[in-house]
């Protein structure tokens, strides 16, 4: 296995104990606000993208900085992987900062929290795939493969919120929104992966052609 240089480890490590921080962070709060019993606020707590997508980014930091070259990290070392994880943590930043921030004005360590899921960790994941990941295996075509993790997300979400009546953001509340509108929203958001995953796959040939 080949050895990480230190600046890659150092990035890894910072990436991942913001990443817990924030998650475990969030979490407490979450269990602490009383808006519900124990039990449901825990399923909310994962219905939510930006929660799913911060401890998949967190995990693999984790997983990649004590890589052993198995299973996991393997597959998470595969440029593939870190191309789509990142386009998963751009999307959380996008639209929370262009959709979803005004909605809300959290404090004290709320806002710590919410500035490191939505803004820190993405900008500084993003950083670290245009430093140090490879990129001379992506194809156009990956960039289907990668909208499992959002499909299986939104088919997750859809079940939850009608079994539970909660639905985690506004553009996709079924109830309020009506399946028209809410299944417009959706096909948006997927569009917005599509566009992102072949920004970075162009981005990504581009730069291997300077370097060529």
């Amino acid at each position: 296995m080949e050895k990480q240089p230190g600046s890659v480890k150092v990035s890894l490590a910072i990436i991942a104990i913001l990443g817990w921080f924030a998650v475990i962070s969030q979490f407490c709060i979450n269990i602490n606000s009383g808006a519900a019993s124990y039990h449901l606020l825990i399923l909310r707590f994962f219905d939510y993208f930006t929660i799913t997508t911060n401890i998949i980014v967190a995990f693999s930091c984790s997983t990649l900085l004590f890589s052993t070259g198995n299973g996991w990290s393997k597959f998470l070392s595969k440029e593939q992987t870190l191309t789509a994880i990142t386009v998963y943590i751009i999307i959380v930043g996008l639209i929370y900062n262009l959709i979803l921030r005004g909605l809300w004005k959290p404090e004290g360590l709320q806002l710590i929290v919410d500035e490191l899921l939505h803004s820190v960790i993405p900008v500084l994941f993003l950083l670290y795939w245009l430093i140090y990941v490879p990129k001379d295996q992506l194809k156009w075509k990956d960039a289907w493969a990668w909208l499992l993790y959002p499909l299986i997300y939104t088919t997750y979400v859809f079940i939850f919120g009608g079994i539970t009546g909660f639905y985690p953001y506004p553009f996709v509340d079924l109830d309020q929104l009506g399946p028209g509108k809410t299944l417009l929203n959706v096909v948006g958001v997927a569009l917005i992966f599509l566009a992102f995953f072949y920004l970075l796959i162009a981005i990504a040939k581009f730069s291997n052609r300077k370097k060529a």
